[in-house]
């Protein structure tokens, strides 16, 4: 047992002799061999990690993983204090809490934004070892124009050359003010990652189409136009008129680049390097730099302090564009330089409200001209908001290359597939696509199956896909996705389906996993149970048909209204042939106490043949704490539990709200 050590103030909370030796050692850190801490026994050492600073954990991590000890309860504690226990909980590796870790500190310290945390720790935050320990960690910088992002062309300029070394993805957070000369340091500071760096995701958090053209421009598009090009070499006076001239041409560029743009013209293009541009024309009569957003002029300006070559920059290029806001001018820049856009790999789109009808036709086009040329490298389009569901197979057909597809639709009337004012684009209904990963997230009054079906059939290397939101007419049945799914995805690994009625499909279920290869199935409100005579019964079988799939490792049923019937799912790990679930989601199933300590009662009496992750968040814990905390403790010896505080007044209104 731990002494008491006495306090000169009685208000103040009474800490253990341990306790204080901890709070020491994080004190004077930096004036004790690491070798005494590491020397330490490891029930101590685990006792340490809480009370460490960021730094110290981060010097530490190395030496203590070569001893088999793991950081994660360190990194946690620092999530808990940031984010509260809940975001803590999402992050199993110590990897991956300490990237967490990182990135948010650094966004905070760096750009002087206050929280509670940092207020805290302000002595050991606010330093150049830890900006520099979190910038060895982080992978993504988020620019934002501010005095802050001036310190890397200034003070913090070795900071400058080890993000160019590190970051591999930068976000973008503001629109580009020409008019303002901060803007000058953004752009060099993006040039240096993109160009000079080995950055090659953007993401862009706002919609501005000035700023995607600056971005766009010769990086990975072969297409340059002459727009794009007087906008690189705008001056500051009158530079915003310009530039709003300027991308209007663009605008009108991209939608006659719709008509006139083939294949013929692009496949034979050369990759190009930046030229030189005459450093004269960028000086005034008063011998001032003047305002230029040229990425080779501004390489030009901090050239001296830099000490990069004197010779021409070559273009970075973007494989993996995002944006989060993107409007119909925005998607017309885009457009324009899409046909050409051979080294991009990956694009997500998103628009606050759903696009029109004639964005993404006007998208189809141009990811047409771009599959039709040999030189294409993109795999991955992640789009939302679509107008209609047939859109989904309208951008498939102008991509038939895509290896992954990420839609949201959003329909909030009954409306044609085509309205007859748009041109159809060209399409090849029957013919196979090597789509491997789905995903349909649907927001609709009426779901039209057979367009659903219809993609899966010609989709027979699926091995992922995953469908939330599916709605059918009253008397109507999603059986037929079950039957498609077990004629012609047999590659299939992963399946999620959420928020969709699946309690008259059990046959249908029962049948797909009777000869698949899933390692992954996830059916989260489902409504499994409603309409089963016998839900005990039911749920048995489903259980049997799910140990009968050796591949299947994770299993997810959260917010099915499982309740007393959790204990079936103690049959998993029962007799000769137990499942192979490693990981098991039963969170928000309004699970009790007493049902949760039954079902660790019989869980003890067959265990599980891997140590078993089970999830139990938002489940009534508090309505018997004793008896919560007694299952919970049955479970430990052969369970990682994510569990979280939860009050049963918030399970009340998911209860109520599921019903």
């Amino acid at each position: 047992m731990c002494e008491t050590a006495h306090r000169t103030k009685p208000t103040e909370p009474k800490m253990c002799l341990k306790e204080i030796c901890y709070h020491a050692v994080r004190k004077h850190f930096a004036a004790l061999d690491i070798n005494a801490v590491l020397d330490l026994p490891v029930p101590l050492i685990k006792g340490l990690l809480p009370h460490l600073t960021v730094c110290q954990l981060d010097e530490l991590q190395p030496q203590l993983n070569l001893r088999g000890i793991s950081t994660l309860s360190g990194w946690a504690g620092i999530l808990r204090d940031l984010c509260g226990p809940n975001r803590a909980a999402d992050f199993h590796t110590e990897e991956d809490a300490k990237h967490e870790v990182m990135r948010m500190l650094f966004i905070l310290v760096f750009y002087g934004i206050r929280s509670p945390f940092v207020n805290r720790n302000s002595t050991n935050l606010n330093t150049q070892s830890f900006i520099i320990a979190a910038a060895k960690c982080i992978k993504h910088f988020l620019l934002t124009p501010s005095v802050a992002l001036q310190s890397l062309t200034a003070d913090q300029r070795p900071l400058l050359n080890l993000l160019e070394e590190r970051i591999r993805s930068v976000g973008v957070t503001q629109s580009i003010d020409l008019s303002k000369s901060i803007t000058q340091t953004a752009l060099y500071v993006l040039h240096r990652l993109l160009d000079h760096g080995v950055a090659q995701e953007i993401v862009i958090d706002v919609d501005c189409p000035i700023t995607l053209a600056w971005l766009l421009h010769g990086r990975g598009s072969q297409h340059v136009s002459p727009e794009f090009k007087n906008l690189m070499q705008s001056k500051k006076e009158g530079c915003v008129s310009h530039a709003a001239s300027a991308l209007a041409d663009t605008a009108d560029c991209g939608a006659r680049l719709d008509t006139r743009t083939s294949r013929d013209e692009y496949d034979d293009v050369t990759p190009h390097k930046r030229s030189k541009m005459d450093l004269d024309s960028m000086q005034e009569e008063s011998g001032k730099t003047d305002m230029t957003v040229d990425p080779q002029a501004l390489c030009q300006i901090y050239l001296p302090c830099d000490g990069l070559s004197a010779g021409a920059c070559q273009w970075g290029q973007i494989h993996r564009l995002e944006m989060r806001y993107c409007g119909s001018d925005s998607l017309r820049v885009l457009n324009s330089a899409l046909p050409t856009f051979f080294c991009l790999c990956s694009l997500s789109l998103h628009s606050l409200s759903t696009f029109r009808d004639s964005d993404v036709l006007g998208l189809a086009r141009a990811l047409k001209q771009l599959s039709e040329s040999s030189h294409s490298s993109l795999r991955d389009i992640n789009i939302g908001i679509l107008p209609y569901t047939k859109l989904m197979e309208t951008l498939l057909n102008a991509s038939p290359e895509v290896m992954s597809l990420h839609v949201e639709i959003q329909t909030v009337v009954c409306r044609p597939d085509f309205p007859p004012h748009h041109p159809r684009i060209a399409e090849s209904e029957n013919s196979e696509l090597p789509l491997q990963k789905l995903t349909v997230k649907l927001t609709e009054l009426q779901t039209d199956l057979q367009i659903i079906t219809s993609v899966l059939r010609r989709t027979p290397h699926l091995t992922s896909l995953h469908i939330t939101g599916m709605r059918l007419p009253t008397g109507s049945s999603l059986s037929p996705l079950f039957t498609t799914l077990s004629e012609v995805t047999l590659c299939l690994r992963s399946l999620t389906l959420e928020d969709m009625k699946l309690s008259d499909c059990l046959p249908e279920i029962l049948n797909l996993l009777k000869d698949c290869k899933l390692e992954e199935l996830h059916c989260n409100d489902c409504r499994l149970l409603e309409q089963w005579d016998d839900k005990e019964k039911s749920l048995q079988e489903l259980v049997a048909a799910v140990k009968s799939v050796p591949s299947l490792h994770t299993l997810g049923l959260a917010q099915n209204r499982l309740a007393k019937n959790v204990c079936v799912l103690a049959e998993l790990f029962s007799g000769s042939s137990k499942s192979s679930v490693k990981q098991l989601n039963i969170s928000s199933n309004f699970i009790q106490p007493a049902e949760l300590l039954q079902f660790a009662e019989r869980l003890r009496t067959d265990h599980p043949r891997h140590r078993l992750t089970l999830d139990l968040r938002k489940n009534p814990g508090d309505r018997d704490p004793n008896t919560w905390k007694a299952a919970l403790k049955t479970l430990r010896p052969f369970c990682a539990l994510l569990v979280e505080e939860w009050k049963s007044t918030d399970t009340m209104v998911d209860h109520i709200s599921n019903m």
